[in-house]
This record gives structure tokens, sequence and C-alpha cells, in this order.
């Protein structure tokens, strides 16, 4: 009985770890087998290539399909050099977006290397690196709060993109709100187009979402710190196994999601992303207007009809603000975690929308 009731409070703790971070809305914890799952197979494992990296003294993971060093590589004149680039929401892990990737690296031919790039401190760091090379300069940058976030995703662009690469710019969530900042910030980015996938860059904690996360990141999320450190002391296999049950109610579970999702049980990455969230909470409140209009021809915006934390009405408002503007509502009953399941199908509307913009390439 013991065992029951430990293994279930197990279990609820994942539950609500995952819903903490928005990464899903339906998925309920039952008994039963694990459904028919999709994912990356074959080549796409092959064809993947994770490193971690110091970014503004903060350990981060990317993850590359395509070329590896952009500097390296032989520059044709008839042939620019262009680079996908993932802006991942909140939690910032890579490995969820790897099928999305995946898909968006073949529907070009692999002629486009498509990297993304994780948050600061998101990543467990391997055994040979440390969260950051010097804690007082983290800790004086923010490097994990929103605004070293964006500057950390500016230094990451300096430090490993060559000064003339284009950029097809892919963001997620807060993803969003980070990729019009780095436009504003720096308007010498060579940036071809940037699709911003359930835009979270407005009045966050005024959504049906936020209002309930809001007290919960910004107040209670120390509480989490314990059971999430207590989960991370559990075998692998066992947590996996968990993760798996939690998610299992997904027709089509993406199964690099699950080791994806094992990322957030450590404790380090947790707080960093519950602290990040707490200033998003804070900080994401009027649109960016200005920017918006100045950059309009470069973006594209895709809402969900069914997102709490960007709900349909901010479609519609921004619809009004911009009518000229590329501004989708989902029709395919996407969840705002499209990666659980959906990753392929959203690449394959993203190379539709973004073809001629690379047809004379």
């Amino acid at each position: 009985m013991i065992c029951g009731v430990r293994r279930r409070l197990e279990t609820l703790i994942i539950n609500s770890l995952i819903n903490l971070f928005g990464i899903q809305n339906e998925a309920k914890f039952s008994v039963g087998p694990l459904p028919g799952c999709s994912g990356p197979m074959g080549s796409q494992k092959e064809d993947a290539v994770v490193e971690h990296v110091y970014c503004r003294g903060a350990v981060t993971e990317l993850l590359k399909f395509g070329h590896k060093d952009l500097h390296t590589v032989t520059k044709n004149l008839n042939s620019p050099q262009v680079l996908f680039l993932i802006i991942p929401g909140n939690p910032g892990i890579v490995g969820f977006y790897k099928t999305f990737m995946w898909t968006l690296y073949q529907a070009f031919n692999q002629r486009y290397p498509v990297w993304a790039v994780s948050h600061a401190g998101h990543c467990a760091p391997p055994d040979t690196m440390d969260m950051v090379e010097d804690a007082s300069a983290a800790e004086s940058e923010d490097v994990f709060g929103l605004n070293g976030q964006i500057e950390h995703k500016l230094g990451f662009l300096l430090e490993h993109i060559p000064q003339d690469t284009r950029l097809i710019l892919i963001g997620h969530s807060i993803g969003c709100y980070i990729i019009l900042e780095m436009m504003k910030r720096d308007p010498a980015l060579k940036v071809m187009k940037s699709v911003l996938l359930f835009p979270t860059i407005e009045r966050m904690s005024s959504s049906p979402q936020g209002k309930v996360m809001t007290p919960v990141l910004c107040h209670l999320r120390y509480i989490a710190y314990l059971p999430i450190f207590l989960l991370s002391l559990l075998p692998e296999k066992l947590k996996a196994g968990m993760v798996q049950l939690v998610l299992r109610n997904m027709r089509s579970l993406d199964t690099s999601c699950v080791s994806a999702t094992l990322s957030l049980i450590n404790v380090d990455c947790a707080a960093n992303a519950m602290y990040m969230g707490s200033q998003e909470m804070r900080m994401v409140l009027d649109r960016d207007n200005m920017t918006i209009q100045q950059q309009l021809d470069k973006l594209v915006f895709y809402y969900g009809a069914t997102d709490h934390w960007c709900p349909v009405q901010y479609y519609q408002d921004i619809r009004r603000d911009f009518p000229d503007g590329d501004i989708r509502l989902c029709e395919q009953g996407l969840r705002h975690a499209f990666v659980l399941d959906a990753g392929e199908q959203m690449a394959n509307m993203i190379t539709e929308w973004i073809h001629d913009d690379l047809k004379g390439l």
C-alpha cells in the first residue's frame, strides 16, 4: 500500500512539473499499455549532433542538423549561407524539437542547417562542465533571467554564426518574445523570416494559464525544489517509465520527448526555468507594436485556437492592429506544446509558408 501511494505521489509530482511549464494540456495519468508512439528514427538520430558550450558564461545545449561549424563551411557565391535557428519556449530544452527540426532539414533536401539553442542553464551540464563558468558574473548579468536569455541568444549568434549568414528564426512561445527583442536590439541581423509559433508576446499574466501560474512561479516555486530533487534520485528507467505513463494518453507521442521531459527532473534546470518563468509573468506585458510594425514583412504569427497562454482574443487583437500582417489561426487543433505530438506536422506547414522566400537562393 505504501509503495502504491508513493508511486502515485511521484507520478503526481511529475504531472504537476510538466503542467507547470505548459508542456501538456490534456495528458493525464491512467493505467494500461503505452500506445504506439512516433518519433525520430534511423538516419534522424544519426544526423543529429548534440553539443554543450559556454555562452555568456552559462552552459548551453545545441542540437544541430547539417553543418556543425558555419565558420568553416566553404562559401559559394551562388548559394548564400542560410541557417534555420530554433529559439525554444520555456523550458528551453532542445530535445523537444528534434522531430520538428529533422522534418525541416529534410524538407529542403538537407541544403540548409537547422540548429536549436537551449536557454542558458536549462540543460544539465556534462560531467566535464559546470552550470556556469563564473557564478558571480552569471549573477551580476542575471543570465538565467528573461533579459539575460535574450542577451544569451545574441551572444550565441555573435560567437557561433558568421555575420553574413541569412537567418530563418523560428520561435516557440516565449522564444517568440526573445526573437522580437533580438531583432529590435540588433537591426544588423540578416533575418530573412521569423516564424513565431504560439507567441507569448503580450499579457502573459493576464492569460487564462498566466492567472494560474503567476502566483506559482512568482511566489511558490521554491516549494517544488525538494520533490524535484527527490525525483532526480530515482533510477533513470523508473523515471522514464513514469514520464511515459504521465504522457500516455497522447495518441502519437513523439518518443524523443520522453528523454527531453526527463531533463526537467533536475533541480538546477527546473529552478532556472521557473525563475525565467517568474520574470516572464512580470515583464511580458504590452505587445511591442513598434518592432512588429518595423519588421512586419519578415514576420509570420501562428496562434492556437485553444491556447491558454495566448488565447484567440490576442489573435483577434493583433489581426485588427496589423491587418496586412501574415497572422494565422490554427485550424489543425494543435496544442501550445505542439512538439509533443505534432512536430512533423508543424514543420511541414512552415515549409509551405517560407518556400517562396528561399526559392531564388
